[in-house]
């Protein structure tokens, strides 16, 4: 099974996959979500220094003529914005356990102590932070293990902004690039990401339109319970959200005779060319790279018909 179909299987049946490991011997359970992962790897060689100024980046790793960065994640969370000397924060191991991601296109290696298993769970199992307000918060969430012990969920996009700010500050140059589209009504979106509902939100007041931000799938389809089809002009979602994922708002919104004409379009750090066949499985009306601020423009044009 491919990876379209295998995220889309997952979303039908309002599940997600969780990859889980520990950032000290014996120590609490964290866990992304899988289909951000390109691969898990032992690595053998020294990292190769790059002098980045960034207290949690150990250096590079070459891995089938790739360069890539890699992230200690357990001094990241030790990391509060100052570039102080993190080394007693970091991991100890022998065995350099690396986790290898995929932002939008970006390969990024996370170190961590141990790998455990792959836990599958409903959305609905899981618990959002509700600690919103605090720009730090590393964990997003939080879920139940097979033995019920906790496994807090990483917030990987902040992780890579607070690495690698030129991240978010491409994005934000590319805001020059968009024209305004003077909407009416509310452009709706959902993001379980803190750092991605901020760009989103720079780019909504750069397009000159009305927006609403929301945390997951149920707060936006709330919101539009409430109000009614007739207060918006579209939906921009994540896929994999707590509580109540994007496939499912798709699903509920595109069910609905009275929300079904609402146009709705995938923002998803899954990259590659089966980013169009995806959001067509899902009966989406689009499909954006990460916050990428000119195709969001070109998408809310063509799915509005301006």
């Amino acid at each position: 099974m491919n990876k379209v179909d295998e995220v889309t299987s997952l979303h039908l049946r309002n599940e997600a996959q969780f990859f889980t490991f520990q950032l000290k011997k014996d120590g609490n359970l964290y866990a992304i979500n899988i289909f951000k992962i390109k691969e898990i790897i032992k690595y053998n060689d020294e990292f190769i220094d790059i002098m980045s100024g960034i207290p949690f980046v150990e250096g590079l790793i070459t891995v089938r003529n790739f360069n890539i960065p890699v992230i200690d994640m357990k001094k990241w969370f030790s990391y509060k914005g100052v570039n102080t000397n993190l080394d007693k924060y970091g991991v100890e191991s022998d065995d350099k356990v690396i986790i290898i991601c995929d932002f939008s296109g970006i390969l990024v290696g996370v170190r961590v102590y141990a790998a455990q298993r792959i836990l599958t769970k409903k959305w609905n199992e899981i618990t959002r932070n509700e600690d919103d307000s605090n720009p730090n918060q590393k964990v997003i969430g939080h879920t139940k293990y097979y033995d019920n012990s906790i496994v807090q969920l990483v917030d990987i996009e902040k992780m890579a902004v607070d690495a690698f700010p030129w991240i978010e500050k491409s994005k934000e140059k590319e805001l020059d690039n968009i024209s305004e589209l003077n909407l009416d009504k509310y452009i709706l979106i959902a993001d379980d990401s803190k750092p991605v509902l901020d760009i989103m939100g720079k780019i909504m007041e750069k397009l000159n339109v009305k927006y609403k931000l929301f945390n997951n799938g149920q707060e936006l389809l709330d919101f539009l319970t409430s109000n009614g089809a007739d207060e918006v002009e579209a939906i921009i979602t994540d896929l994999e959200m707590p509580i109540t994922s994007g496939f499912e708002v798709i699903k509920q919104v595109k069910n609905n005779p009275s929300f079904s004409k609402i146009p709705i379009i995938v923002n998803s750090s899954m990259s590659g060319e089966s980013n169009e066949n995806m959001a067509k499985s899902l009966n989406a009306d689009g499909f954006v790279s990460k916050s990428n601020p000119r195709e969001i423009e070109i998408s809310l044009r063509k799915a509005l018909n301006i």
